[in-house]
């Protein structure tokens, strides 16, 4: 039997971390790690046109399985080509292995052709990033990124000489057994204690939840209907959270909508669970804040906390529960769920008139139909911007449905490379990535990756010609809006020139047909559609306040626009509030 160069070992080791595919482009320092893996039939080399759709595409895998991704790129501005989806992946907490191959081990320091120094250059993306300077550092290092990558929810990197790769596996090497998911973390019984304490004298109390309460939407929901809690969220808990949600309230922050705001303000202890919302001014300065995050380094870096408590949302909610008295007097969230309905009721109104007849058509209109004909388990891939706006208002949540986004990192071109991985993970599943004409024109070279796995990936694209969040950022800040217009080229011409099917609509009263024939067919699908660049009401009076760091509070909102199925879900709700 041949003896094992350190490629193979290097895939050897990924495949029994459960890695299924590894996502690159080729390139002469990492060709014996793509031989192996050629050679290796438990794992696949997925060619995608651009290292950052690699990344981005291996981040998307992750947050969808819960499950180490990987991704590569081969020396110098191939694995820096890697970086923007790297740093999505770690913000978004998302378990990711990047390889990022390297110039020859003996010209390393000498300015060889492509040289860079990926192992510095990746450090602030990654918990890990090392480089394999001997054979001998094989397999510790490698096992020791995944357990990084793994156990604290993010990215490593691991740096390879394209000569190192080729050696000679060590001899008698030990293989360690891998950490492949994450413990449940109890906090301490002081702090629950504590915390106890807090809600036993709390009269107002409000949650605000986050992405760290995935798959405890059940503790959420008992503990909210024992201590009579308006329950609200950000973004990334949205999915979450909002479904099956009695006391639901609504989101804060730039996208918000409802009375999350003054949810969180006006009650007398907000509990944060498993959030790391980044916009404080959103959050109040005058009420009791108690913090709930499995990571510690998340407590108290956006606002004044009075008690922090280190535990994931989970388990913590099961200690709680029981020990805290139920709350017989819900006038707070009686009072909240009114509000964020009447609140829901003056939004609609914005954009429910003739919008089946106006032309170009309302984005509004587009996120609405597609929402109700996408499936339920659907996962939407959507890009940051304006889509970031509409996935937010529109896509109703249902507990099956996923929605991804680069909500954190905030970048532009998102959707596509995330759709990619994403469908990869299930190819019968229906994924579908909500596209700007700016964020699909910057990777559209990757629509031809659909096209070459054959995948059925749905690309629903709002063409309004513009950057358009760019262009609301300017205007609110009182500048004419320069350099957002795109002149762009037929899309749907542009599908059918790659080989799949493209369709335009034009007119609202072919949306829905065009929709309907793009889900059907069985391979990737493109909807070019012609939306309104001037979907946005502007109120006549912005302070400068509210756009510093995007704070405009939900009371001040700068985007007027509908919520769809979001004031029905919320007529339902008062509907269950008790009468005297």
């Amino acid at each position: 039997m041949a003896k094992q160069n350190v490629a193979e070992q290097f895939v050897d080791i990924l495949v029994k971390a459960g890695v299924k595919r590894l996502y690159g482009v080729v390139g002469d320092s990492l060709n014996p790690v793509v031989d192996a893996v050629r050679r290796n039939a438990a794992i696949d080399w997925v060619h995608v046109r651009h290292e950052e759709t690699a990344a981005f595409a291996a981040g998307a895998e992750a947050q969808i399985t819960g499950k180490l991704a990987a991704c590569a790129g081969s020396c110098g501005p191939g694995n820096l080509h890697l970086i923007n989806g790297l740093y999505d992946a770690h913000r978004s907490m998302a378990p990711v292995l990047a390889l990022a191959s390297h110039i020859p081990s003996s010209e390393i320091g000498l300015g060889f052709f492509q040289e860079t120094h990926p192992d510095r250059l990746f450090q602030e993306c990654s918990h890990y990033s090392e480089m394999i300077s001997s054979p001998k550092q094989m397999p510790r290092l490698l096992q020791t990124a995944i357990q990084n990558a793994v156990g604290r929810s993010g990215v490593s990197v691991v740096t390879l000489p394209g000569d190192i790769a080729d050696e000679p596996a060590p001899e008698k090497s030990a293989e360690t057994a891998l950490v492949t998911s994450r413990p449940s973390v109890r906090p301490g019984d002081a702090e629950i204690d504590k915390l106890v304490e807090m809600i036993d004298q709390a009269d107002r109390i409000t949650l605000f939840c986050g992405s760290g309460t995935a798959g405890a939407h059940a503790e959420v929901m008992e503990f909210a209907e024992k201590v009579k809690s308006p329950v609200g969220h950000a973004l990334r808990g949205k999915e979450h959270i909002q479904y099956d949600n009695k006391y639901d309230v609504g989101m804060s922050g730039l996208l918000g909508y409802g009375a999350a705001y003054e949810a969180t303000h006006e009650c007398d202890l907000l509990i944060l669970l498993g959030t790391d919302f980044p916009y404080n001014a959103f959050l109040p300065d005058d009420v009791k804040i108690a913090q709930v995050d499995v990571r510690p380094e998340h407590l108290g870096r956006r606002s004044k906390l009075d008690l922090a408590v280190w535990g994931d949302v989970k388990e913590t909610l099961r200690c709680l529960t029981p020990r805290v008295k139920e709350k017989k007097n819900r006038r707070f969230l009686d009072k909240m769920l009114k509000k964020h309905a009447d609140a829901l009721e003056g939004v609609v109104k914005a954009y429910t008139r003739k919008v089946e007849k106006h032309v170009p058509i309302h984005p509004e209109y587009v996120a609405s139909v597609l929402d109700e004909l996408a499936d339920d388990d659907a996962v939407f891939t959507v890009d940051t911007g304006m889509c970031n706006v509409w996935a937010a208002r529109y896509i109703t949540p249902n507990g099956r449905r996923r929605v991804i986004g680069s909500f954190s990192h905030g970048s532009m071109a998102n959707a596509l490379p995330m759709a990619i991985g994403a469908q990869f993970t299930d190819r019968k599943r229906q994924v579908v990535s909500m596209s700007g004409d700016g964020g699909f024109s910057m990777l559209m070279g990757d629509f031809l990756t659909l096209v070459q796995y054959d995948l059925p990936v749905k690309v629903v694209l709002f063409n309004n010609s513009s950057l358009g969040m760019v262009e609301l950022e300017m205007l609110v800040a009182g500048l004419p809006s320069y350099g957002t217009t795109n002149k762009n080229s037929d899309f749907a011409a542009v599908a059918q020139a790659c080989g799949a099917y493209g369709v335009r609509v034009e007119k609202p009263k072919d949306l829905a047909g065009a929709l309907k024939s793009a889900f059907k067919h069985k391979g990737p699908a493109l909807v070019d559609i012609v939306t309104d660049p001037n979907a946005l009401s502007i109120p006549p009076k912005i302070s400068a306040e509210m756009v510093t760091g995007f704070a405009l509070s939900a009371s001040k909102i700068v985007l007027d626009g509908g919520v769809g199925r979001m004031l029905q879900m919320a007529r339902s709700n008062l509907r269950n509030v008790p009468r005297p």
